[in-house]
C-alpha cells in the first residue's frame, strides 16, 4: 500500500549532565558550550535535508533526549529557530519537549512557550531521594515538584511526569508513595516504565557482576496493577501499556509510533521511518558530526520494510495501546483482512485469555498487559500463517 508523507518529527539532543545508570540511549556528557553549538549546526544541515525545501506541515514534534532541557535559554532559542526555518508548524496538534526537573528555569520556559512547545514531559522516575541516588538520576523529589510548578506559572498546562518500576531496593510502598505524590500535583498525564536492564549500561554491568538486586517478578507485576487501579481512581485512563492520561491529553506523537504511522527523526541515534525505509543515524556524538560534515546525512543503516513487516510491525505496535488494532485500520493500511494474515495466532492468544476480539478488533486483555512481550512476539515473524500475505 502507499505511504503518506509523514507529519510528525523526533529530535534528538543528546547531552546530560550524567549517564543514567539504566540509560542506553545516544546520551553523552555535556562538554562546554562549542561542542553544542557544532551539534545544533549539524542538527540544522541533517534537517534541512531530510525535510528538504518544502517546509512540510508538521502535526507533532517531540525534542527528546538526552535532557534537551541542559541547553541554555539561548541554545534552546536556537533550536526552536532553526526548527520553524524548516517546517510549517502553523498547524501543529501537541509540540513536546523532554526535561530532567533540575534543567528547567523561568528564562528557559519563557523560549520554549514563545517558541510553540505545548507540553511538557518531566523525568522524574520516583519520589525518594535514595532512589533517585541509586539509579544516578541528578534531581530531587523536591526539584520535580519546584519544575512542575514553575511550568504553571509559565503557562504551561499539558505537563505529564515518568515514574520506574521495578528499581534496585524499590518496595510497593515507594510505588504507592510515588503515585500519591504524582496525584498530589494534579497532572493530566502520567507514564509508568518497567525497568529493564539494557547492556551497555551500568545496571548490566552490576547484574553481571551479581551486585544488582532488583525486586522479585510478583511484587514488580504488583507495582503495575497498583498503578493501574490508582491512576484509574483518580479519572486517568490507561491508553497504552505504560501511559495514562485524562480525555484529551493522551500523547498524540507517541500514538503515532504505536500506530506504525511514518515520522522523521533527526539527530545523533535518532530513527525515522519514511516512505516504507526505516532508518537508524550513526550512534556516537564524533561520528554524527562527522557524518552529517562529509556526506549530509548521517544514516547508518535504512531497511526497506516488507509488506509482511509492516503488517507484523502495526500488530505488535498497536496492541500496546488499548484500544488495540482495528480491523478497518489494518485492511485500510494492508488491503487484507486481519484475520486473513494472523488468524491463528490471534485464535490461539484468546483460547489463552491474553487477547480479546470483537467486531471493531482485537486488543489486550489485563492478563495480557502483564504478558505483553510474550503476547508481541508470537506475531513477529511466524506469528500468523502468512498464506495470503504479500512477502
Amino acid at each position: 500500500m502507499g505511504q503518506e508523507e509523514p507529519t510528525a518529527l523526533y529530535i534528538h539532543i543528546p547531552f546530560c549532565r550524567r549517564k543514567c545508570h539504566y540509560c542506553d540511549f545516544a546520551v553523552f556528557v555535556a562538554q562546554g558550550e562549542d561542542l553544542v553549538e557544532r551539534y545544533l549546526d549539524a542538527l540544522e544541515r541533517e534537517l534541512a535535508l531530510t525535510l528538504g525545501q518544502r517546509r512540510p506541515r508538521l502535526a507533532t514534534v517531540y525534542v527528546g533526549g538526552g535532557t534537551p532541557t541542559l541547553l541554555s535559554a539561548r541554545q534552546l532559542e536556537r533550536l526552536l529557530t532553526i526548527l520553524h526555518r524548516h517546517a510549517d508548524l502553523s498547524g501543529c496538534l501537541e509540540f513536546t519537549m523532554e526535561a530532567n526537573p533540575e534543567t528547567v528555569d523561568n528564562a528557559k520556559l519563557r523560549v520554549l512557550a514563545a517558541g510553540g512547545v505545548t507540553r511538557l514531559s518531566f523525568g522524574v522516575q520516583a519520589f525518594q531521594d535514595h532512589l533517585l541516588a541509586a539509579i544516578g538520576r541528578t534531581h530531587t523529589a523536591a526539584d520535580a515538584v519546584r519544575a512542575v510548578r514553575l511550568a504553571r506559572q509559565a503557562g504551561f498546562h499539558n505537563l505529564s511526569i515518568d515514574l520506574m518500576l521495578g528499581l534496585p531496593g524499590q518496595t510497593l510502598a515507594d510505588v504507592r508513595a510515588s503515585l500519591e505524590a504524582a496525584f498530589a500535583l494534579d497532572l493530566p498525564h502520567l507514564s509508568a516504565y518497567s525497568l529493564k536492564v539494557e547492556e551497555q549500561t551500568v545496571f548490566y554491568r552490576q547484574w553481571v557482576r551479581g551486585e544488582l538486586h532488583l525486586p522479585p517478578e510478583e511484587e514488580e507485576a504488583a507495582m503495575y496493577l497498583t498503578v493501574l487501579e490508582e491512576t484509574a481512581k483518580r479519572g486517568l485512563q490507561q491508553y497504552e501499556v505504560s501511559n495514562f492520561a485524562r480525555p484529551g491529553y493522551a500523547s498524540l506523537h507517541n500514538q503515532v509510533y504505536w500506530r506504525n504511522e511514518p515520522y522523521y527523526g533527526v539527530g545523533v541515534g535518532a530513527h525515522g521511518y519514511v516512505g516504507g525505509v526505516r532508518y537508524a543515524n550513526v550512534g556516537t556524538l564524533h561520528r554524527y558530526l562527522k557524518a552529517v560534515a562529509e556526506r549530509g546525512l548521517p544514516r547508518a543503516e535504512t531497511h526497506v520494510v516488507t509488506p509482511r513487516e509492516a503488517m507484523e510491525e502495526t500488530m505488535f505496535l498497536g496492541l500496546r495501546l488499548t484500544e488495540g488494532v482495528s480491523h478497518a485500520r489494518f485492511r485500510r493500511r494492508h488491503g487484507v483482512a486481519m484475520e486473513a494474515v494472523f488468524g491463528p495466532v490471534i485464535a490461539e492468544l484468546v483460547g489463552k485469555g491474553l487477547l480479546e476480539r470483537d467486531a471493531r478488533g482485537v486488543r489486550l486483555t489485563r492478563d495480557g498487559l502483564l504478558l505483553g512481550n510474550e503476547v508481541f512476539a508470537r506475531f513477529l515473524l511466524d506469528g500468523g500463517n502468512g498464506g495470503n500475505a504479500n512477502d
